[in-house]
């Protein structure tokens, strides 16, 4: 029960009330006046909703539990321990004591308006959470998860609760998105020094930050792209190597995408193969283009260069937002193809590209943007 959001309604002859489960639209009746045939027609409505139902007394916190199984068996570590954090952050805290089959949309719309205004909602918390509301993004991410649980549930028959009107409260914002300033941008392309220990000295991934600001790349795949991915100017990615270390196809499927190097991403290309000879790094189809063991280890050496050099902090994954501010001025639909965020580019779509010089004609707009900084 507790799945329908509606109710029997008076025809003027009779009561009706319209429902829908797996696609499957029916309308069941009551003639019977006055409010017990509301209640009739709407009992004939649960009855059919909740045939097929598998075990909807079951707790919330232990179908949860189920559906984590799935996830870390169809998906890589980090996506399961997403699902894991949120589920005990968030999710559960407000429904893990209720029966799956009496889990209503009202109570997944809570934990968002309650997440929102209090944060972590779980009792026993590993750090004390930030006095400030959650970001939009935190939000929509918990309402993402919420919806991939319930089209797993209602997979499973559990359930037919189908939440379609979650709202993320008007007072939650976007938070503030930092990006290398010109001047920053001109000391990245100009200094290759660290200062360790009161000496100078040559940071080895200083080729890596300038490939990554140039082709607004994340930097699960700077970590991840192979020399054997690029072919003259051309970039191919197929791979990221994600936070724990795991490789996969990356964040999406637009994450696999090619694109034309421009002038700046080039030679930051160059430059490091000829680092990689000089170290006497022997090169195949799938040595690491630039060597770094860890996305870890690439945050960490990013952060020291940043203080070593006076550039105000910004994350790795700023740096992608970097790329796009520059660029900004460029069409919309040569960006998102470059970043990743169209749809996934097919063998016919690359080789039109390649024919009709589309990816070039995109290289060149971005490298012109980047020398309008650089000088």
């Amino acid at each position: 029960m507790g799945k329908r959001t509606n109710t029997a309604s008076w025809t003027g002859k009779m009561w009706r009330i319209d429902v829908q489960k797996d696609g499957v639209r029916k309308s069941f009746y009551s003639s019977t006046s006055g409010r017990t045939g509301q209640r009739e027609a709407n009992a004939k409505a649960d009855a059919w909703l909740d045939d097929g139902i598998a075990n909807a007394t079951a707790k919330t916190s232990t179908v949860y539990s189920e559906f984590l199984e799935s996830v870390k068996e169809a998906s890589g570590e980090s996506n399961y321990l997403q699902h894991k954090k949120y589920g005990e952050y968030y999710i559960l805290p407000v429904c893990e004591n209720t029966q799956i089959g009496a889990l209503t949309e009202g109570q997944l719309q809570d934990v968002i308006d309650k997440s929102y205004k209090h944060g972590c909602l779980k009792k026993v918390r590993q750090k004390p959470s930030i006095n400030r509301n959650l970001s939009r993004k935190t939000l929509k991410t918990i309402k993402a998860i919420e919806c991939e649980f319930l089209k797993w549930c209602r997979k499973h028959k559990y359930t037919m609760l189908c939440p379609d009107d979650l709202k993320i409260p008007k007072g939650a914002i976007e938070r503030e998105k930092h990006v290398l300033q010109p001047g920053s941008l001109k000391t990245l392309f100009t200094v290759d020094e660290v200062t360790r220990w009161r000496h100078r000295e040559f940071d080895d991934y200083i080729y890596a930050y300038r490939f990554a600001v140039s082709t607004g790349m994340r930097p699960g795949e700077i970590v991840g792209v192979w020399i054997g991915d690029i072919k003259g100017n051309v970039v191919n990615l197929r791979r990221a190597k994600n936070v724990l270390n795991e490789i996969t196809s990356g964040k999406n499927d637009n994450a696999k995408r090619s694109f034309v190097m421009n002038e700046q991403a080039q030679k930051a290309y160059n430059d490091q193969i000829e680092l990689l000879k000089s170290q006497g790094i022997r090169m195949n189809y799938n040595t690491p283009l630039f060597q770094i063991p860890t996305e870890r280890s690439f945050y960490n050496r990013w952060k020291a260069y940043q203080k070593k050099n006076g550039i105000p902090y910004t994350t790795l994954y700023e740096m992608r937002h970097t790329f796009v501010t520059v660029n900004g001025s460029i069409p919309d639909g040569h960006l998102k193809k470059l970043v990743g965020h169209s749809r996934s580019m097919d063998s016919r779509g690359v080789y039109d590209h390649l024919l009709n010089g589309e990816m070039e004609q995109i290289a060149e707009e971005t490298s012109e943007q980047f020398r309008k900084i650089l000088g």
